[in-house]
């Protein structure tokens, strides 16, 4: 589950690789439970049969990435919800995904050993980490502190 910067999108995934968004402002009562968030969106973001394993709202609320056992990152438009890239390099699993501070970037984790960066604008990797172990979670802090 995640939360967008600004607050105006929430976002759940279960490991059939669908996806569920909602805007928490926008609820709707129901007398016979309370409030309850009428949903944005709710579509598969992998095949079936995958996992799907993370999903994350990048910092400018612009996208969502999601990772799965198909091997691959998925970028979706946080306007349509609709496939914009799909980041296709690693040999294993992606488990992991992280957002530049800017939108820009993404860093990828997979069971394949590697992490990778990626420029955003092209799809493309522009490095490449090794590790001796599968990666199954990242970090990055590019930020600019004063």
């Amino acid at each position: 589950m995640d939360i967008s910067d600004d607050g105006r999108t929430l976002v759940a995934a279960n490991n059939h690789a669908e996806v569920f968004a909602w805007n928490p402002s926008n609820t709707i009562v129901d007398n016979s439970n309370g409030h309850s968030l009428r949903p944005l969106a709710k579509f598969r973001a992998h095949p079936h049969g995958s996992y799907l394993l993370h999903a994350k709202i990048s910092p400018d609320c612009r996208y969502l990435v999601t990772t799965s056992s198909d091997k691959t990152a998925r970028l979706f438009d946080t306007t349509t919800w609709q496939l914009t890239q799909t980041l296709s390099q690693h040999k294993k699993w992606v488990y992991d995904a992280v957002f530049s501070a800017d939108s820009s970037y993404l860093v990828t984790a997979s069971s394949d050993k590697t992490a990778l960066l990626w420029n955003l604008r092209t799809g493309t990797p522009v490095r490449q980490y090794l590790h001796e172990c599968p990666c199954t979670a990242v970090a990055l802090n590019d930020s600019n502190f004063s």
